[in-house]
């Protein structure tokens, strides 16, 4: 026998199976992991954001998906806590061999995951608030936030709701996501004149803030803001608002969801000042919107899309159309469309800043409405902030070179 022959045999063989390997990667349906707090305070807001991103892989699919190739979503519950945060993306990642992920809802539970991802070269879009995961230390080519960030929403909240000479106080959930909007209202009281005469710190998932309060009110403050989120922002400014500090102060929280406004009540949000991303009645003024509108409620009887869930869907619908663009799902390709790409899912245009992938987008100053006509007619819009990267802290301040 010729010495040479096995070798050429088991040459023959390797390269047969890494070309069925590359047949496979091209047609094998296109997965997406989605690790959310479907448990939790912030619940109604993951589970919006699944309905959300399901109505993007429909549309993918429906329209042909990727040469024939289908897209799939596997979502995953990550408990609002980093560590199972990380321990789902890792499964994900190793065992159901996902392409990408989108997710998180928490600016704690964003950095766990990113880590996880960026280690391994996995393309991340995060949906939640933060500051940190635009900083060069958190930050890698692999990692895009379609989510506003704290810094562009208390620029927008603060310069509409801060004048000079308020005194403003704090109630701050005591983690990444209340921190970091406490820095960014204290950096707007300063440059509009304002001074903060205080901030009170709770836990994640608190439940009674009567001790917190009376200490707030002894701050005489003219305007009270909720650094909080989902049932913890519901809770405070419901119990607040009970101990009567609603009559002379202004309630403001940077983020004023859908979500928390249709479980709270009129009562509760009536008058209270926020951020938001998206709210539907923009169908008025951007195509998009209308059409997200209109397909959402068609796939959900009837029901309107939420500022966070929409978010979701605008992650992944503009993965996908990043992915067309590349024609592949190869990771490196893909992650070249998405830094370049120019989008308009569903609130006008956006695109994701070079140095750090912050999409550049719109932030609404919205008020709760005090006798709304129905029960989807919740906000009145009081400001638009465009869409400007001088909305963004620079790169230079993010540790970017």
């Amino acid at each position: 026998m010729h010495p040479l022959r096995p070798l050429a045999g088991a040459t023959c063989f390797a390269l047969a199976a890494t070309l069925s390997a590359a047949v496979h990667a091209q047609t094998a349906p296109i997965r997406i992991g989605l690790p959310v707090p479907l448990t939790g305070p912030y619940g109604a807001e993951a589970k919006d954001q699944v309905r959300n991103a399901e109505l993007a892989i429909k549309e993918f699919n429906d329209a042909g998906g990727l040469n024939g190739r289908k897209a799939e979503l596997l979502v995953r519950d990550d408990k609002l806590n980093p560590a199972e945060a990380a321990t789902r993306a890792l499964e994900l990642i190793e065992k159901d061999r996902v392409n990408f992920i989108v997710g998180s809802l928490s600016a704690a539970t964003q950095l766990a995951v990113n880590n996880v991802t960026r280690q391994r070269k996995v393309l991340y879009i995060s949906i939640s608030q933060s500051d940190a995961i635009n900083e060069a230390a958190d930050f890698s080519r692999y990692t895009f936030h379609e989510s506003l960030n704290p810094h562009m929403t208390t620029q927008a909240v603060g310069k509409y709701a801060f004048t000079k000479g308020a005194r403003i106080a704090f109630l701050t959930a005591d983690y990444a996501y209340g921190q970091e909007m406490t820095r960014g209202f204290t950096r707007v009281a300063s440059e509009v004149g304002a001074t903060v005469v205080g901030e009170i710190k709770h836990p994640l998932g608190a439940t009674d803030y009567s001790t917190f309060l009376p200490r707030l009110m002894a701050m005489k403050p003219d305007i009270l803001v909720f650094n909080n989120f989902g049932r913890d922002n519901q809770i405070s400014i419901k119990q607040a608002g009970d101990f009567g500090l609603k009559k002379s102060i202004r309630f403001v929280t940077p983020i004023l969801t859908y979500t928390s406004r249709i479980a709270a009540g009129p009562n509760v949000y009536k008058d209270v000042i926020g951020g938001s991303s998206y709210y539907w009645q923009i169908q008025d003024s951007i195509p998009s919107a209308r059409a997200l509108n209109e397909r959402y409620k068609a796939a959900n009887n009837g029901a309107l899309p939420s500022d966070y869930g929409s978010m979701a869907y605008s992650a992944v619908k503009s993965l996908l159309m990043a992915v067309r663009e590349a024609n592949t799902s190869d990771t490196e390709k893909v992650v070249d469309q998405l830094a370049k790409l120019q989008y308009d899912t569903y609130k006008g245009p956006q695109f994701y800043r070079g140095c750090d992938h912050q999409s550049v987008q719109s932030v609404l100053v919205i008020a709760a409405k005090p006798a709304p006509k129905d029960s989807s007619d919740l906000f009145t819009v009081l400001r638009v902030a465009p869409a400007s990267t001088a909305a963004l802290r620079s790169c230079a301040e993010l540790g970017h070179k």
